[in-house]
C-alpha cells in the first residue's frame, strides 16, 4: 500500500490533529498508534485509544505492538509499505531511522523551548517551561532524525506562558499554533510534490545545546519549604491530564509526636476538595507518593495520608502567618484550604485525599 499523510500518536491531542488535518486541509490515509497493552508498559499521561477513527472517518489505523516501533510486525509493515509524509503529535519516542527513511518527505513533529533549538532538547518541554517559569515558548515543527529534537527546523511560532496557565491551557496555546504550523506544512508538501523538491527546513543555529531531562510523577512532590513561586508552578506544571502534584497530610499531633497517620478505615473512598474535573490519577499509588508506613524511622514526607493537588493559587504575602509552620492548614473556605509557606500562603482549590483536612493539619 502506498500511504501519502500519515499521522503518529497516542494522545486526545492526537485525536485532535487527526480531525483537523482531515476536515481542514487533506485525507489522513493512516494513523499509527499503540495497541493499549503497550500502554502497560508505557506512562502515558493523556492516552486515547485511536481505533475508532476507522469505524467514525474511514480512516486505517496501524496498532505498533511497541512504542519504540521495533517491534517485528511493525518492522515489516514499515519495509512493505511506501510513504510520504509523516507528521507526528503526541509521541514521546524517537522514530527508528528505518522508519524515518521510509517517508520520501520525512517525518516532522513538534519540540519547544523558552529558546531556540537546540536548546531546550528532551523531554516535557512544556512542563518544565511552566515549572520553571517561562513566560514564552517557542514551538518548532522540525524534521526528525535519528537524534532527539535536531534543529532542523521547518517553521516556528511563539505564544505566552502566563501566570494563569496550567499545563491543559498550555496545550490548547500549542495545539491552536501546531495547526498553524502544519497548515504551513501541507502546504509546502503540496508545493514539493508539484515541483519534484523537498521541503525547505533550515539545519543552523547559534544557539547551545542543552537538554530538559525527564520527568516522572515522583517528581511532582511539594516541598512546602520552598517559595510560593515555585510551589505554583510545580503544581500548575504536573495538572491534569498529568499524574499531579503531591503531599501527604498529618494532624498537629501526629507531625509533634512523630507517629504515622493510617488512611480512614471507615471505608470512604476519599474526599475532593472541590467539584471540578475528576482526577487522571488516584492519590495514592499513581502519584508516585510512597505509601504510608508504621516504622518510627520513616521521614514525615513518608508518613500521612496521600494528598494529590489539582488546583492551587498564590493567596498573600502580606498577612502575618509567622504562628504557622510552612505547610500547616491555616484555615478553610468553601473546601478550600489556606497553608502557609515559607514567604506567605497558597490556597488549594482542588485536591484528593482519602479524609477531610481541616485547620491546623500539616501538609509535608
Amino acid at each position: 500500500m502506498h500511504y501519502r499523510v500519515v499521522v503518529f500518536g497516542v494522545k486526545d491531542t492526537s485525536e485532535n490533529i487527526i480531525s483537523y488535518i482531515r476536515e481542514n486541509l487533506c485525507p489522513v490515509d493512516l494513523v499509527v498508534t499503540v495497541a493499549p497493552e503497550v500502554t502497560r508498559k508505557n506512562q502515558i499521561s493523556g492516552y486515547r485509544g485511536l481505533s475508532s477513527l476507522t469505524e467514525r472517518y474511514g480512516i486505517p489505523v496501524f496498532e505498533a505492538e511497541s512504542y519504540s516501533l521495533r517491534d517485528a510486525r511493525t518492522q515489516a509493515f514499515f519495509r512493505e509499505n511506501s510513504f510520504e509524509i509523516g507528521i507526528v503529535m503526541g509521541w514521546q519516542r524517537l522514530i527508528p531511522a528505518d522508519v524515518l527513511g521510509a517517508f520520501r518527505y520525512g517525518i516532522y513533529g513538534f519540540h519547544g523551548n523558552a529558546g531556540y533549538l537546540p536548546f531546550g532538547r528532551g523531554r516535557s518541554p512544556l512542563n518544565w517551561s511552566i515549572i520553571l517559569g517561562d513566560t514564552r515558548f517557542n514551538l518548532n515543527l522540525f524534521r526528525y532524525d535519528e537524534k532527539a529534537d535536531s534543529p532542523n527546523v521547518f517553521a516556528t511560532e511563539m505564544f505566552s506562558l502566563t501566570e494563569h496557565d496550567d499545563i491543559r491551557t498550555a496545550q490548547y496555546k500549542n495545539m491552536i499554533c501546531s495547526k498553524h504550523l502544519i497548515r504551513r506544512l501541507i502546504a509546502a508538501y503540496q508545493e514539493a510534490e508539484k515541483s519534484g523538491t523537498q521541503i525547505p527546513i533550515r539545519t543552523w543555529s547559534k544557539d547551545r545545546d542543552s537538554w530538559y531531562h525527564k520527568r516522572t510523577p515522583e517528581d511532582g512532590r511539594i516541598d512546602w519549604q520552598d517559595r510560593t513561586r515555585n510551589i505554583y508552578n510545580l503544581i500548575r506544571g504536573v495538572a491534569a491530564p498529568f499524574p499531579g502534584a503531591f503531599c501527604r497530610v498529618l494532624t498537629a499531633e501526629e507531625a509533634a509526636a512523630g507517629g504515622t497517620c493510617a488512611a480512614d478505615a471507615s471505608g470512604d473512598k476519599g474526599v475532593s476538595g472541590a467539584s471540578g474535573i475528576p482526577p487522571a490519577a488516584s492519590a495514592s499509588d499513581s502519584s508516585g507518593a510512597p505509601d504510608a508506613g508504621g516504622s518510627s524511622g520513616v521521614s514525615r514526607a513518608e508518613r500521612g495520608v496521600p494528598v494529590t493537588v489539582w488546583e492551587a493559587h498564590p493567596f498573600d504575602e502580606m498577612i502575618d502567618f509567622s504562628a504557622y509552620a510552612p505547610g500547616e492548614v491555616i484555615d478553610t473556605f468553601d473546601g478550600k484550604l489556606i497553608v502557609r509557606t515559607v514567604d506567605g500562603s497558597m490556597r488549594i482549590d482542588r485536591y484528593d485525599c482519602a479524609r477531610q483536612i481541616t485547620a491546623g493539619d500539616i501538609l509535608v
